[in-house]
């Protein structure tokens, strides 16, 4: 890719494309008119909010980067979206039921995050699933006694004694039998108190999921009864009477359904069951085909089983709605409440993370120089070389150029590490190799093969930048680093220019896997980011999308990095801008982080005045300057963990 210092005609719509926007956007995010990423937070509405104009605002607030921007609103409509698809769904085929969403709050369990779903959701009565103590203890007091509450996972007597206590309160707890001693410790606790507990069952079914989550489901899954349990379980509540208490059966597929086809089985397969027990005389009232609503991150429907998939979320709600209603009508019994577990559809698009790029490191930054009248004899050829290369137009004599460019440099190495070459010629010889190789890729891309020679991909891959981005990939997109995650990565302005940079995105962590390796973009997924220069004294923001599901929640502390800031944005038509920032968070500080690995800060703080006072007596600093040290040291306490983007300037 060419670079050029001029900025080109280039549209919107040409940097929508490039990016992929209508791919992984889902009408949300466009490209304004000022060449800025934009949000129209309200489907069906023109409003939209400039996202760096959101950056100014959450700076003037005392906001430092990188930062978490939480469009609430998209994070409402999402919500909406599932409950209204599946409400057209249940009024166009005529089922005799409802729907019933629960949010599972693993996916991420930011309160104000779960409370702006609760609300939401309200009109549709959502409720929520957890999967830990710990999430259970913080669901009980929002869910009242008319939302419903799934409790999944493994669980100890404690959860189930507190699940007890909720039914007894009134509250529409149920805990979800994930194994045969659950179910025994349940009985165990009902038995001694003189009641009768509500439950439900996740089944293990034959189905299995289909791309990276697959174990989710099938026989080898982790949770779930398998059917044989299922009947050891009925027995058992036939012989007390109590089969009215089993009130929900549940699969799950796994975090990310890819196949409609997939879905439709398990739902067939569940829905068999759910007959059967139900002509057995037990009261089910609710199906919960659990969670996997998939979430498009740029690859389009055509793309990895991990990144894509084939269906809308109508076709989603379509699916589940028409295959119940077959089999209870073919085998003559109620149609249940259908209930699912959508997480990352429904806050994957709410939340942007914002990076600064802090730097880029170009392998091609050319070295200044004369040639002297009697360069080394390497540095001499290599210079006919870049002469060649300059001249040259066919393919045949390119790649012979960019050969002799590679033996050079090796011979240049190799004489440096002998001692016949000294480091400035060294430098002159790894500038001009830099330079005949931008000279042949640019030929080779002129000529536009069909099929370009490997040289042409190894010379592109070595000239591609590294942009030096102030975040961290081991906290704020852990999936990334972890499972091969795609997440869109785009710039947030000067889309109105042309970006001809090739980049990759690099972290601050010492790791090298902190870096971001696969960008979704027009034609499929790529190893590089078309970026812009940096231009000196301009900030350059880079917008990491769909990162609301899961990444803020597992995020590592790598290098210490911690929790990065944020703001909540609702919007507005009677404010600037079509926005206003509700809550600002700042990002965890260095000795909060600290603390999380036993480091405090007056134990810190008395251990360097201590080093700093005893240097003072030894006449190594004045007290003046030591005192000056001791006070820079104990001011990064409070500061975050990541960059200070301010560049120093020189006078």
């Amino acid at each position: 890719m060419a670079d050029t210092d001029a900025v080109s005609a280039w549209s919107a719509q040409q940097a929508e494309s490039l990016y992929a926007m209508e791919t992984w956007g889902d009408g949300f995010f466009h490209v304004n008119e000022a060449g800025h990423v934009a949000v129209r937070p309200r489907p069906g509405s023109d409003l939209t909010i400039d996202i760096p104009e959101v950056i100014a605002a959450a700076q003037e607030e005392g906001m430092t980067m990188p930062l978490i921007i939480r469009f609430q609103d998209v994070l409402r409509a999402r919500v909406r979206r599932l409950n209204e698809a599946f409400a057209q769904a249940i009024a166009e085929s005529g089922y005799s039921n409802r729907y019933q969403g629960v949010y599972p709050i693993k996916v991420n369990q930011l309160h104000e995050v779960v409370d702006e779903v609760l609300d939401a959701g309200e009109p549709f009565g959502m409720g929520l699933e957890c999967g830990s103590k710990t999430e259970l203890v913080a669901a009980l007091p929002l869910v009242g006694d008319q939302r419903l509450l799934l409790c999944n996972g493994v669980k100890d007597h404690t959860m189930l004694a507190l699940m007890l206590n909720a039914q007894s309160l009134g509250q529409q707890v149920l805990p979800v039998i994930e194994k045969f001693s659950e179910f025994e410790q349940l009985m165990v606790l009902a038995d001694q108190r003189g009641v009768a507990p509500r439950l439900a069952v996740r089944v293990k079914l034959s189905t299995r999921g289909s791309g990276r989550w697959f174990e989710s489901g099938g026989y080898r899954s982790k949770f779930g009864l398998t059917i044989p349990e299922i009947m050891r379980l009925v027995q058992d509540l036939e012989s007390r009477g109590l089969t009215d208490r089993l009130e929900l059966l549940h699969f799950h597929l796994g975090s990310q359904i890819s196949n409609i086809q997939t879905l439709r089985s398990a739902v067939k397969e569940i829905t068999q069951i759910y007959a059967d027990l139900r002509h057995r005389g037990l009261d089910i009232r609710y199906l919960d085909v659990g969670g996997g609503l998939g979430v498009n991150y740029g690859a389009g429907y055509a793309g990895t089983e991990d990144t894509a998939v084939n269906y809308a979320l109508t076709e989603y709600a379509n699916a589940v709605v028409y295959a119940v209603q077959e089999i209870c009508a073919a085998r003559e019994v109620p149609e249940p409440v259908l209930v699912s577990e959508s997480g990352r559809a429904l806050t994957a698009h709410h939340s942007v993370l914002v990076v600064p790029a802090l730097g880029v490191h170009r392998p091609d930054t050319p070295f200044e120089f004369e040639l002297a009248d009697e360069p080394a004899p390497v540095v001499a050829a290599m210079a006919r070389t870049l002469e060649e290369a300059r001249s040259s137009e066919d393919l045949q004599a390119l790649l012979e150029v960019f050969h002799d460019a590679q033996d050079g440099r090796t011979e240049a190495d190799q004489l440096m590490r002998l001692g016949y070459l000294d480091v400035e010629s060294l430098a002159q010889a790894d500038s001009l190799y830099w330079s005949t190789c931008r000279e042949v890729l640019a030929s080779l891309q002129a000529l536009a093969l069909d099929s370009p020679p490997l040289e042409q991909t190894q010379l592109e891959d070595q000239l591609t930048d590294m942009y030096l981005c102030d975040f961290s990939v081991f906290h704020s997109i852990i999936d990334h680093w972890a499972i091969g995650q795609i997440f869109p990565v785009m710039p947030l302005h000067r889309l109105d220019e042309e970006p001809k940079r090739r980049a990759q995105v690099v972290d601050l962590t010492c790791d090298s896997d902190g870096k971001v390796a696969q960008y979704p973009g027009a034609s499929g997924t790529s190893e590089w980011l078309p970026l812009h220069r940096l231009n000196a004294g301009e900030p350059y923001y880079l917008g990491f999308f769909l990162v609301g599901a899961y990444q803020e929640i597992l995020g590592d502390s790598h290098n210490l990095f911690g929790r990065v800031g944020e703001v909540h944005v609702y919007a507005s038509d009677d404010e600037p801008g079509n926005f206003f920032i509700e809550k600002v968070i700042g990002g965890l500080s260095v000795q909060d982080m600290l603390a999380q690995v036993q480091y405090f800060p007056n134990e810190l703080n008395k251990r360097m005045s201590d080093l700093v006072k005893a240097k003072i007596e030894a006449g190594v600093v004045k007290p003046n300057e030591g005192m000056r040290i001791l006070n820079q040291y104990t001011r990064r306490f409070e500061e975050t963990t990541y960059c200070d983007i301010k560049v120093l300037r020189r006078d």
